[in-house]
């Protein structure tokens, strides 16, 4: 029996496998596919991602450096607000290659990572969880004290063992100009319905575009609308839920959710890649495989960690339904070099920040 059978080997899923075994413990991954595909998440993060790869890592992943953006209500050609500071905001990466560095620091650790592996049934006991496990045409069952549901939006592990849902899940679209862009700012278009669609310059890569909208929505249509408008081509479509408001319980008697999976996610913004390998690092510092008791202390360290960030996420994502005359005088009200952290809504709100976006200096004048 092994200590963790980690489900999923995105990064929330890698991080704790390598975590997990650096512990000491037994640990066993399964990926459903070949770790990194099928691409369905934009590759642009906080240059805190380097605090998650091996320092020899960065030149294979690193595509662009991005110092700002530019808000725009309407589409491309319309008023455009930039944001951004001196030094880098964030980085464009190889999502690709993340998932797979990552992976590779896992099996480094001593996990046992297994690529085409998919699980199929999750049977949660008293003493421990089975797991019917698909490769090949082959079945087998595995057993685990513990399972890390690491699966994604729609997570298998989450809904075989009866958790409850995200608050919602979004539509998200991209897809790729192959022309080289090396561009320092990203582009946000307020045009998607409660969400927006982006422009990333990706340096060497091309560019990437995307949108994402709530159920509903023709996100493919809204898409087609904003490449228009770009009057470019795309290729490499990919398509993909966003999970968006964390349930009210991510574990059960032996089973717990980290990453997509248990919606660890920025609210304002979609994304997850460093949300997810914090509520890893909370799940390998909680979790013992022999007491059960302590999911609870992961619930209540991850939620430590992310719960107000997500919270103000929600409330900075509100500001995507405003009027357009309000967004407009918001917009052009705050524009200008900032001092925000994009994984950390709260910085947005820090005293600091706001008198920089205000023009108030240290003497309290304007």
């Amino acid at each position: 029996m092994y200590d963790f059978a980690v489900v999923g080997v995105g990064p929330a899923g890698a991080r704790f496998a390598r975590g997990a075994a650096e512990a000491g413990y037994d640990v066993v991954a399964f990926e459903q596919g070949t770790v990194g595909t099928p691409l369905a998440c934009s590759g642009h993060v906080s240059t805190d991602i380097w605090g998650y790869v091996p320092d020899d890592a960065k030149p294979e992943l690193l595509q662009n450096r991005v110092y700002g953006a530019r808000f725009q209500v309407g589409g491309p050609g319309s008023t455009g607000y930039p944001f951004y500071k001196r030094e880098e905001v964030s980085n464009v990466i190889d999502r690709v290659e993340l998932d797979r560095t990552l992976a590779d620091c896992a099996r480094a650790a001593g996990a046992d990572v297994r690529e085409r592996h998919t699980v199929v049934d999750v049977d949660e006991r008293h003493d421990g969880v089975e797991l019917t496990v698909s490769n090949a045409g082959e079945t087998e069952t595995v057993r685990a004290k513990m399972v890390a549901g690491c699966d994604g939006p729609t997570s298998r592990v989450r809904r075989g063992c009866d958790l409850p849902e995200p608050g919602e899940l979004i539509h998200g679209v991209l897809a790729f100009d192959p022309e080289p862009d090396g561009g320092d700012f990203v582009d946000v278009h307020l045009t998607a319905p409660r969400f927006f669609a982006w422009r990333i310059p990706r340096g060497d890569a091309g560019v990437e575009y995307g949108l994402a909208a709530p159920p509903g929505e023709s996100v493919n249509d809204l898409f087609d609308r904003l490449t228009d408008a770009y009057d470019v081509e795309t290729e490499h479509f990919c398509s993909g839920a966003i999970p968006i408001g964390p349930p009210e319980r991510v574990h059960g008697r032996r089973v717990f959710l980290i990453g997509d999976a248990a919606a660890q996610t920025k609210p304002f913004t979609g994304g997850g890649i460093l949300y997810g390998m914090t509520a890893a690092d909370c799940a390998v510092d909680a979790v013992d495989p022999d007491d059960p008791a302590t999911l609870r202390d992961y619930e209540s360290a991850w939620r430590a960690e992310l719960s107000r960030e997500i919270a103000l996420g929600h409330w900075l994502r509100r500001a995507y339904s405003l009027p357009e005359p309000v967004q407009h005088l918001g917009l052009r009200t705050l524009s200008g070099e900032i001092g925000v952290h994009m994984d950390k809504p709260s910085s947005f709100f820090s005293a600091a920040n706001l008198r920089k976006m205000l023009g108030i200096g240290r003497s309290g004048e304007q």
